[in-house]
């Protein structure tokens, strides 16, 4: 990210209205205009963060984020660059009850319209771009996904500073911040189910991710660097169960058996092997790789794939 850009994150969301598409859009009070739910990333948020608070600030809909559509860039009127990042993101109908939107001087509506009608009322043409861009995902019919996501344990200390055990070696102050920094973007993906090495490492790194959804971490010696070194990490079986299961997932591992991981992932959902895999499990410490599946039709492969890596 350079100094002068200002990044923010949105969401193209959506629901189903008697199996018709309906599409939010927001009225803002003091531009006059009709654009899609953003707002600019806090300081110490990651972007997916944001997209799921900017929504929830705007419309009162908590929703999960689903598959990217699209980073859209223009100039501001002081000539910094504003760069926006979007996600398709359902609208429950749980979610919508519970809004507790009204007007206020930032948002004065919010309304429900078809696809077509969006595409002629959105006020910007980088906001029909990122919906021309999210219709693409209609087309193809996978609209609607859930998340596996592959995580990289936080920093840990290092084996020359330890004496014990490689499975017992905490998380370092560094990887503390890292396991405490991925709990926001990890809730706004929707994650639902922990899974994790037995490693001291990896489990430390989603117990604040725990604490924060009130769900307990399953321990899956299928994940450990242990037994992947020693050839009986059944990656394969964990996967396909994942697959079918249609939950979205956060798995909690170690460099070495990442790839494994996202080799898996594509092999159970048909989708072609390439360098892709390769980048998106070269993770570094307390980064995760997000791959989307369709929740309908999980074995028509992978629709998208995102990496993120906190800053601290």
């Amino acid at each position: 990210m350079t100094d002068t850009a200002v990044y923010a994150a949105g969401a193209v969301v959506w629901r189903l209205v008697e199996n018709k598409l309906r599409i939010l859009v927001v009225h803002r009070t003091a531009y006059r205009d009709v654009t899609l739910p953003k707002g600019k990333v806090d300081p110490g948020e990651m972007l997916a963060e944001t997209a799921a608070r900017e929504v929830e600030e705007e419309t009162g809909i908590r929703v999960a984020l689903g598959a990217p559509v699209g980073v859209s860039k223009y100039h501001l009127p002081n000539g910094r660059q504003k760069i926006v990042h979007y996600w398709a993101a359902e609208a429950t109908d749980i979610a919508i009850r519970a809004s507790s939107f009204v007007p206020n001087k930032e948002i004065a509506a919010v309304e429900w319209v078809s696809a077509k009608k969006a595409l002629g009322y959105l006020s910007y043409p980088v906001d029909i771009e990122i919906l021309e861009n999210f219709l693409k995902l209609v087309d193809d019919g996978v609209l609607s996904t859930f998340p596996i996501i592959a995580l990289r344990h936080g920093k840990a200390v290092s084996r020359s500073d330890w004496d014990g055990p490689d499975a017992s070696r905490p998380l370092s102050g560094r990887g503390k911040r890292q396991a405490n920094a991925i709990v926001g973007p990890l809730q706004a993906f929707g994650v639902r189910k922990i899974i994790s090495s037995p490693a001291v490492r990896c489990m430390k790194t989603v117990v604040p991710l725990s604490a924060t959804l009130g769900r307990s971490i399953d321990r899956d010696d299928r994940l450990s660097q242990d037994a992947w070194e020693q050839g009986r990490a059944d990656v394969r079986s964990l996967i396909g169960h994942r697959v079918r299961s249609g939950k979205a997932t956060v798995l909690c591992s170690h460099g070495p058996v990442l790839p494994d991981v996202l080799s898996e992932l594509a092999l159970a959902t048909g989708t072609l092997r390439g360098s892709y895999l390769g980048s998106a499990s070269a993770l570094e410490v307390g980064a995760f790789s997000v791959v989307h599946l369709s929740a309908t039709n999980p074995g028509s492969g992978i629709v998208s794939i995102e990496t993120h890596a906190p800053t601290v």
